[in-house]
């Protein structure tokens, strides 16, 4: 398992479980919701923030908000 902002661009990943619960909340009305598949879509050239596509529409996170989501990589 490993955070999602440890992937590259273009990986597939299942969102497995959120490390903080504050964050849960804002996520999961997002669209990031455990079981759900994402993919990372580009990272700025900073690394800060990262845009990824999940449940049809993309979505920009900040850093720190990625560090606390656990993914499961996939093909």
């Amino acid at each position: 398992m490993k955070r999602l902002s440890e992937l590259s661009t273009g990986s597939m990943a299942r969102i497995h479980s959120f490390e903080k619960n504050d964050l849960f909340l804002k996520l999961m009305e997002m669209g990031c919701v455990p079981g759900e598949i994402i993919r990372v879509e580009k990272i700025a050239p900073l690394g800060d923030p990262i845009s990824i596509a999940v449940a049809g529409y993309n979505l920009s996170l900040r850093l720190d908000e990625a560090e606390n989501i656990f993914v499961e990589q996939v093909n």
